[in-house]
């Protein structure tokens, strides 16, 4: 089989072994993130294009591929604007990468600006729940099943630190210190970067009832959530906590109608973030807990706090209210030579 454009493939496999993971050190999840992408971006151009694999090179990777492959990406995996982007934020890494090894590629990565960054109207609400509906959820499984057992603690976990599941996926037994006054665990975050998360003393309980039982050889460097394949003991899959999770929301909604159509484990996340917020957690110490880079991330959750608050004041404004009177006092006709000068058409 030959290929057509041997020196795409090369530079592909440099970027993915040698440069991102030994010069640019950044974590093997990020790596992983960028191998998915650009593979995703080959498969669409096998299977959408109807090219083959060997018959893909640079001129294949143009702003019509590129644009073609977010619009696939929104239609036909649902996926929203902040992943397109992400995706296309991969691809112009890449070329990037392949134009400073090779100048003669320099006008593709050029070329990849042309495709725009998709566009969303600032959100002001962040999908959350209440800790009602918490409560209906972390009632649903049952301690005395082993494997409920470890998700129950693993909800516990989730929502008691508002970390990533990915981050809490990624804990060992010697990342949770709880022998001490003030527990707490140690979180690898995004970049690499470490952060100390305190935990609640009830979480604490919870964790070494769960060490009892799943963790009796003491291995501290083995996943603190695991399933065996085979005999081996694997760190649980996000996928396999997106099912439960979903499963113990569905059967909660016998008791609380109010848990939402679709619960996520990043909800977890945000519901604990915005309740911290509303009881008065300043935003800089929120933004260090959730393990934020930039502060300006963590303000989504007072934009949603400030929301909240304008639509049960509104909910709460009578139809006969004088405020809903004003708007006619101040309305005004105008002509189209007046409106044209006002918005500056003349």
């Amino acid at each position: 089989m030959k290929i057509k454009d041997k020196h795409l493939f090369e530079l592909l496999k440099e970027y993915l072994t040698t440069y991102l993971p030994l010069q640019r050190i950044v974590s093997p999840l990020t790596v992983k993130s960028y191998r998915e992408t650009l593979n995703l971006y080959l498969n669409f151009l096998c299977s959408e294009r109807k090219l083959q694999l060997k018959d893909i090179g640079f001129a294949e990777i143009n702003t019509d591929t590129i644009n073609a492959f977010l619009e696939w990406l929104g239609t036909c995996h649902g996926c929203g604007l902040n992943t397109q982007n992400h995706h296309l934020s991969v691809i112009r890494a890449f070329l990037k990468y392949a134009g400073a090894k090779d100048p003669m590629l320099n006008s593709y990565y050029l070329a990849s600006f042309q495709v725009p960054r998709r566009k969303a109207d600032k959100q002001l609400t962040v999908k959350h729940f209440s800790e009602e509906v918490l409560n209906a959820i972390l009632k649903q499984p049952n301690p005395k099943v082993r494997n409920q057992h470890r998700d129950l603690f693993f909800m516990i976990l989730l929502y008691d630190t508002g970390a990533r599941d990915s981050e809490i996926l990624g804990l060992t037994p010697k990342d949770v210190v709880a022998n001490t006054s003030a527990p707490y665990i140690i979180v690898h975050g995004k970049g690499k970067k470490i952060r100390m998360v305190p935990i609640m003393e009830e979480t604490t309980f919870h964790y070494k009832s769960y060490l009892k039982r799943f963790h009796k050889d003491l291995d501290e460097d083995s996943p603190l959530f695991y399933t065996v394949i085979h005999g081996v003991k694997q760190q649980m899959s996000d996928d396999n906590v997106a099912r439960f999770i979903h499963k113990y929301a569905d059967m909660g909604r016998n008791i609380c109608p109010s848990i939402p159509k679709r619960v996520t484990p990043h909800m977890f996340r945000h519901s604990r973030a915005l309740n911290l917020y509303r009881k008065g957690v300043p935003l800089p110490l929120l933004s260090e807990w959730l393990g934020h880079a930039n502060l300006e991330t963590t303000l989504i959750y007072a934009y949603a706090d400030t929301e909240m608050k304008r639509a049960a004041i509104e909910k709460a404004t009578d139809a006969n209210h004088p405020l809903r009177k004003t708007k006619d006092v101040v309305q005004e006709n105008y002509d189209e030579l007046t409106i044209k000068t006002l918005y500056g058409l003349c």
